[in-house]
């Protein structure tokens, strides 16, 4: 018989994770097993399971997650810069599998590809159940972008770099290059830090964040940050006009008042990047003639492409001395705890909860 692992499953909002053992996979050709060795709690994984938004029950939660290779099926499966992977490689990988053939592919949206598969989404099937960062394996399909990583980064900062970096790298490539701009990030949980770090670290003339809580807001001045506004409190429309506007904004907290707002802020040509909207709100109501006038632009980003995670991985590695991105984990439980995991991550007190297999 071949060898078992086990994965906490997910069988109903609200209800305890069930650890169910399953045998471990045989590859098919492009396909690789890895064993995990850490998880962070995402804000989506939160969402999904207390009933924020829909998912799949009886499936693996989990997509920020590092780990091994123990496998290889055949085919000689390579990392995403065609590099041979060897058993032994810590890596990490795109949250989703996706068709390079597909029509979206090749307009340059591999992330909406046809047939897309996204780990720590879908429901385990007779074929795939490691299909999640919550387990002691994740099966990784062929159409997966594997990246290798460097060694020397703490786990706990590895592991969010495939969801919060990467996705911040490509709201950054959406609003074009910083150097000498004003940034506003919107919200500061994890995708605003690192938006301000990685605005400060692109060159960005200045870094304003904005936020509903100050105990988080504070943070930010530590990940690049070089003036904070707390809502309904501090003037930020004021600022803005006297500092000429806003020349890009990354709204993370998907909130349409704050869209709104935002979209008010911006200088002339400036862009409204939007990656918070990933949960039924009402309408926003964005006024057509200052948009046409002042000439903006709003763009939206669901997900990333594989292009970003290799620039997030970059960003990473070259500044994970300069911010501290493993204090924003701040609770760490072993996957058997992972009710409690989640109760913590629930409660709203840290940005992060790790998860570490081992």
């Amino acid at each position: 018989m071949r060898p078992a692992g086990k994965a906490m499953v997910f069988e109903k909002v609200e209800t305890p994770f069930v650890a169910t053992d399953f045998i471990l996979p045989q590859l098919k050709t492009g396909e690789v097993l890895v064993e995990n060795t850490y998880s962070t709690v995402c804000t989506s994984d939160l969402h999904t399971y207390y009933g924020k938004r829909s998912g799949c029950t009886h499936s693996v939660l989990g997509h920020e997650v590092i780990g091994r290779i123990t496998d290889l099926g055949d085919g000689n499966p390579k990392d995403y810069f065609g590099e041979q992977l060897a058993k032994g490689d810590l890596i990490t990988w795109s949250v989703y599998a996706y068709d390079p053939n597909s029509e979206n592919s090749k307009k340059g949206f591999p992330q909406k590809s046809e047939g897309l598969y996204k780990y720590g989404h879908e429901q385990i099937s007779e074929e795939h159940q490691f299909n999640g960062g919550f387990g002691t394996h994740t099966h990784l399909r062929s159409g997966t972008a594997i990246f290798k990583l460097p060694r020397d980064i703490q786990p706990k900062v590895a592991a969010p770099i495939n969801c919060s970096h990467a996705t911040i790298a490509g709201a950054i490539r959406l609003a074009g290059d910083l150097r000498d701009k004003k940034v506003l990030v919107n919200g500061t949980g994890m995708l605003g830090l690192s938006a301000c770090a990685q605005a400060n670290y692109y060159g960005a003339k200045s870094v304003w964040a904005q936020d509903i809580r100050e105990e988080k807001l504070a943070q930010a001045l530590d990940f690049g940050a070089s003036q904070t506004f707390l809502v309904g409190k501090d003037p930020i429309q004021e600022a803005s006009v006297t500092s000429g506007g806003m020349d890009v904004v990354i709204e993370t907290s998907g909130t349409p008042e704050a869209i709104e707002q935002c979209f008010d802020l911006l200088a002339i040509g400036g862009v409204l990047v939007l990656v918070g909207s990933v949960f039924p709100q009402r309408d926003c109501q964005l006024n057509a003639e200052k948009l046409v006038r002042k000439l903006l632009t709003v763009k939206g980003l669901h997900n990333y492409i594989p292009e970003d995670l290799g620039r997030a991985i970059d960003f990473i590695d070259a500044s994970h001395h300069r911010f501290s991105f493993e204090k924003l984990v701040g609770m760490e439980y072993p996957l058997t705890q992972l009710d409690t995991a989640f109760e913590m991550g629930h409660s709203g007190k840290y940005f992060r909860i790790g998860v570490f297999q081992g």
